[in-house]
């Protein structure tokens, strides 16, 4: 016995769509999973999150900055990365990540300018520093924008 065959009993699970309250044969009748009185066991039951009247924890603790929606998440590898490539070879978004130069292309990737290249390449990514489309037209590559 190990973690990788525990499963639930038999019987113990019941799918979404189990239909609750439609009488005893049905194996979940009268109350219906309620149990018997109380506050849960009623109609307006409190939210989830309500703490009777306590101030809930969701507004105890402090909020602090923001996550702005429109960022982006890009990945930036420096321009000594490339150096694995053969000479001519047209290095793109989907052959670094087939050479694991990356391990994925989130929104984009940016070739920033530190190291150095020895080779000419023809480079097609989302972005480049200043320094670094330099160095890969120095060479007679070329750093294309996608």
């Amino acid at each position: 016995m190990d973690l990788s065959n525990l499963r639930p009993a038999e019987g113990s699970k019941h799918s979404d769509n189990f239909r609750r309250g439609r009488g005893h044969g049905s194996g979940n009748g009268k109350t219906a999973g309620k149990g018997h009185k109380g506050q849960k066991a009623r109609s307006g039951a409190p939210r989830p999150g309500f703490e009777g009247g306590q101030m809930p924890l969701y507004r105890r603790l402090p909020k602090r900055g923001f996550t702005n929606r429109n960022t982006k998440k890009i990945v930036a590898i420096n321009v000594s990365a490339l150096e694995r490539f053969e000479n001519g070879t047209d290095v793109t978004v989907e052959t670094l990540l087939q050479a694991g130069v990356i391990n994925n292309a989130l929104d984009g990737v940016k070739i920033l300018g530190n190291g150095e290249l020895t080779k000419k390449l023809n480079v097609q990514v989302n972005a480049y520093s200043a320094s670094a489309k330099e160095k890969i037209e120095a060479l007679g590559g070329k750093a294309e924008v996608i």
